[in-house]
């Protein structure tokens, strides 16, 4: 009886640890705040147009990502400001503005473009020694002639880089990439909470399978645990008492 018992709290429990034993926190990710995490499922990823990983990124890997992201997790692209500058904070904004219109993919890789030429797209690094590159961003004018090629007129992107929900948006992204300790990109973020150890990720697959668990699974496994505390394993254990009990009655 004892044996079967012991079986039966294995198998209850087995679920709830299996899973997280495939990652370790401090090498695959790392807690970054010690605040509750966002109340829905989200991963947010940090970038910024002028870095040629994050191009690469964007154009190689995000769109698997994004396609097998557990159904629950939303998702959101922040860019940082790395440069502190006039220019930085003009290609900050027109992010910004990119997510107030429609055709969001097509203007993100135009952005890329413009500022690191077609060859970003698979990593090519325009600051590597001996390649001269002249960047094609260096105003909003210059800007506002990328959107002019998917219609959004000058007015119009002035009227929503201007805007109160930008200025707000710009303002957030300044703070979490503090609160987040955000010092390289891209970056990925998960529930506000934890962040992906990029280096110590070998596959797609397992990309995918940590962004998942931390966003779905970790924080409700533990929530569950410590919330039924001693009371919870005694649940559990007459509960499978229970079902050997009346396993031995049928047999």
């Amino acid at each position: 009886m004892i044996k079967q018992l012991a079986l039966a709290v294995t198998l209850a429990i087995a679920p709830l640890s299996s899973f997280a034993a495939n990652f370790v926190e401090g090498t695959h990710y790392t807690q970054i705040s010690a605040k509750a995490p966002s109340s829905e499922p989200k991963l947010t990823e940090f970038y910024s147009f002028y870095c040629h990983n994050c191009f690469n990124m964007e154009t190689n890997y995000l769109p698997d990502i994004k396609a097998n992201l557990n159904k629950q997790i939303s998702f959101d692209n922040k860019h940082v400001d790395f440069m502190n500058s006039d220019i930085g904070t003009e290609v900050m904004r027109s992010l910004a503005v990119i997510q107030s219109l429609d055709n969001k993919d097509a203007l993100t890789h135009a952005m890329f473009t413009a500022i690191q030429g077609a060859e970003g797209a698979n990593g090519h690094d325009h600051s590597a020694p001996g390649h001269q590159h002249e960047p094609q961003i260096n105003s909003r004018d210059d800007i506002k002639k990328v959107f002019a090629q998917f219609g959004v007129d000058a007015a119009k992107y002035d009227e929503l880089a201007d805007s109160k929900s930008t200025d707000e948006k710009l303002a957030l992204w300044r703070t979490q990439q503090n609160e987040f300790k955000i010092d390289s990109v891209p970056a990925f973020i998960v529930n506000d909470k934890y962040a992906v150890n990029l280096n110590s990720i070998k596959t797609l697959d397992e990309l995918i399978g940590l962004i998942n668990y931390l966003a779905v699974e970790k924080d409700a496994a533990t929530a569950k645990t410590s919330s039924g505390g001693s009371l919870g394993w005694l649940f559990l254990v007459f509960a499978a008492a229970i079902g050997v009990t009346r396993q031995q009655r049928l047999s």
